[in-house]
């Protein structure tokens, strides 16, 4: 570089104000004024710009006005109203779905499952996923309804009616579907999946269709002790029976759990709140399998056999009163209800109130022993009718005059001499009416059984003041009453336990989630009649079966001492309310001398064959009561029948 000053650039002196007397002077520094150009004719027009001064104002006023909007609206969500819209949020991110309790099972007296659960699912959908946003589908619900229908056996338009169910996130499809059904359901999902379009953001028409686990019930045995068990309903609580009357003990208590969902599924990562579910008790029965098998085999066979309405069978322990077997026939499947007759559906021993015929007698002599009116040896003469009140009487078949023992009465089942040797109870009739009826009360007629089973009957016995003139002498023999099968057969049941009544039991005991089990508490216990009347009943029951005079031959067992009792009664018809038809019944204990076992049948309206107690009641009884004995293994005692008298020479 040169170290000369560089030359200085002469400045002009600035022009003089053409006006006249206009002399400024520049201050020191200052720029100097730019005196405009003279017009020239014809050159460009000069454009002045406008001053950017008020749109900076209204621009900054509209930013202002914004800024004011959203933070009064952040103050709005933050502050103001920010509980209610954290409650929003949580209510749409966080779903709570109920946790099932396992149902307790039902097993017999030796622990063999009578009802159980198994592994289900109930199938859901969520709605918001088979929206046309959604599938960019507009029939999304139709499709996958046609696709569904055939897997869960529904019609698919109202599966389709479900999928399109507005302003929810779940719907119910099917309760309680097996494992396989939901495996065919993924099966066809995964199938779906697999032909979708690599970077498409249609979904599958399936996409939303979930499944939440379950329990479904199901009964191994089909529908032995149908009656007895009852059913569980879709919606999981007990529909009849016991599964019903128990439902609050098998049922458990259901938990529940909330956790973070999207999509439609649970985010693993979120946190989610749960209350298990408590288990159901399990329930173990009187009931033995075998016992109850050979019972419902007897029944149905003789009930086809004979083309009646219906029949059922009672198994008791005499001792303990508790229940081996409840059959009914008809029956029905609880696996399978909609193959089911709605008349079958329910136990008719407990809940069918029927006349019961000549079985009753044995109430009426254990009064007539009991009241020391007479003894199996006292002499009853029977005509071939009796008149009484307005009605003439007769026995089942036309007679010479019978001269017959007490014993003889019960053994030919005399109505004739049942009528007579009641009306020995008072000096007058209707003393003797309120004596019998006081006993046939004290026997459990007119009573509910202690069962506490659902839809049980406890029959008709109107107090003896409203007895009409017929029914004074048709009650002791029978007609006129009614009961229900547990009923009969605890009659008799009282006579082999030595005059107590022992309250009939179905529970044994109860199993609970920490596997303790409790047993049931001891029924009730009621003398009715001595020891000594029971031990003569049960010899002069023994007439009926073994004498070559009794009506009860039929129900003969080898090796054992049998007592029993036919009876066959005039049977009310429940459509018409008239008597039509007859009921059909056997009923008894063994061994009679040192009774373990009373065995009842009763078959409503048999219309092939015969309808005598004795020929189509007596060999169930054998059946059943054989096969009891030797599952209990129960011995002859060896002893000799005792042969009272049945009849006397004049």
């Amino acid at each position: 570089m040169s170290d000369r000053e560089p030359p200085r650039r002469r400045v002009p002196a600035p022009a003089r104000s053409a006006r006249p007397g206009a002399t400024r002077r520049p201050g020191p520094g200052a720029r100097p004024a730019r005196r405009p150009a003279p017009g020239r004719p014809g050159g460009p027009k000069v454009i002045r710009l406008g001053s950017p001064r008020p749109r900076l104002r209204m621009v900054s006023l509209a930013l202002a006005l914004v800024m004011i909007a959203f933070v009064v609206r952040l103050l709005q969500v933050q502050a103001v109203d920010a509980s209610e819209y954290a409650a929003k949020a949580e209510q749409n991110r966080y779903v709570g779905r109920t946790l099932a309790a396992e149902r307790g099972e039902i097993t017999d007296r030796n622990g063999v499952e009578l009802a159980t659960s198994v592994d289900a699912y109930d199938i859901t959908a969520d709605p918001s996923m088979f929206t046309p946003k959604s599938t960019k589908l507009g029939d999304a619900p139709e499709q996958a309804a046609a696709l569904l229908a055939p897997i869960l056996g529904q019609d698919a338009a109202g599966i389709a009616e479900k999928l399109r169910t507005p302003n929810t996130r779940y719907t119910l499809l099917a309760h309680r579907q097996t494992p396989q059904v939901w495996t065919q359901i993924k099966d066809l999902k995964s199938a779906l999946a697999a032909k979708s379009v690599p970077g498409s953001d249609a979904v599958s028409v399936l996409a939303g269709v979930l499944a939440v686990p379950a329990s479904k019930r199901v009964y191994p045995n089909g529908g032995l002790a149908a009656g007895l068990l009852g059913w569980v309903s879709a919606d999981g609580k007990g529909g009849g029976g016991l599964e019903q009357q128990l439902n609050g003990e098998l049922a458990g208590q259901d938990g529940e759990i909330r956790y973070a969902q999207s999509g439609g599924r649970q985010v693993p990562t979120a946190d989610s709140t749960e209350t298990p579910a408590v288990p159901g008790s399990d329930i173990e029965l009187t009931i033995d399998r075998d016992i109850q098998w050979a019972a419902q085999n007897a029944i149905t066979e003789q009930v086809k056999k004979s083309k009646a309405d219906r029949g059922y069978v009672i198994v008791q322990d005499t001792r303990t009163g508790q229940i081996l077997a409840m059959a009914n026939s008809p029956g029905f499947d609880p696996n399978d209800l909609t193959r089911a007759n709605p008349n079958a559906l329910g136990n008719a021993a407990l809940q069918d109130a029927y006349e019961p015929g000549s079985t009753a007698k044995v109430m009426s002599m254990a009064a007539v022993l009991e009241e020391n009116v007479a003894t199996p040896a006292t002499h009853v003469v029977v005509p071939n009718r009796l008149h009484r009140g307005d009605r003439l009487f007769k026995d089942d078949i036309d007679h010479p005059t019978w001269y017959l023992t007490l014993n003889g009465v019960l053994a030919k089942s005399s109505n004739i001499g049942t009528i007579l040797a009641t009306g020995q109870l008072g000096r007058t009739q209707a003393q003797s009416n309120q004596v019998l009826y006081s006993y046939l009360r004290k026997f459990g007629l007119g009573s509910y059984s202690g069962l506490d089973f659902p839809g049980e009957t406890k029959g008709i016995l109107a107090p003896p003041d409203e007895w009409s003139t017929s029914q004074q002498f048709t009650i002791p023999f029978g007609q006129g009453v009614s009961l229900n099968a547990m009923q009969a057969a605890s009659v008799y049941s009282t006579i082999a336990n030595g005059g107590v009544r022992v309250e009939p039991t179905l529970i044994r005991g109860t199993k609970g989630a920490d596997g303790r089990f409790t047993p049931a508490a001891a029924p009730k216990k009621t003398r009715v009649v001595s020891a000594k009347t029971a031990k003569t009943l049960a010899k002069m029951l023994e007439s009926v079966v073994d004498d070559e005079e009794g009506t009860g031959a039929k129900a003969r067992i080898p090796g054992y001492r049998v007592a029993g009792k036919t009876g066959t009664a005039n049977r009310v018809d429940p459509a018409t309310g008239r008597y039509h038809g007859y009921t059909s019944s056997f009923a008894g204990f063994a061994p009679a001398d040192s009774p373990r076992i009373t065995v009842y049948c009763a078959i409503q309206n048999a219309t092939k064959g015969s309808y005598f107690g004795g020929q189509i009641c007596g060999p169930i009884y054998k059946e059943v009561m054989e096969f009891a004995l030797k599952t209990l293994q129960v011995p002859p005692t060896g002893a000799k029948a005792a042969n009272l008298p049945v009849s006397f020479t004049p």
